[in-house]
């Protein structure tokens, strides 16, 4: 994906991540974050602190932006 910050394809990758954390990630290609963000807000949702994560993910995805 060649679009940037604040393109289309940020906005669904956020949209994705908000439903399944990681999956906005693993949209834009980035697949370790995308397995990091999956595996860590999994192990945190069992102390309650699973949001702060999902939040995170959901944020990365919205702003991430390529390198050229």
């Amino acid at each position: 994906m060649t679009n940037g910050q604040g393109s289309a394809g940020n906005v669904i990758a956020s949209l994705a991540s908000f439903f399944i954390p990681g999956l906005g990630q693993l949209l834009q290609g980035r697949l370790l974050p995308a397995i990091l963000f999956f595996v860590f807000t999994g192990i945190l949702w069992v102390f309650l602190l699973g949001w702060i994560i999902h939040l995170w993910a959901c944020l990365d995805a919205a702003l991430w932006k390529p390198k050229s």
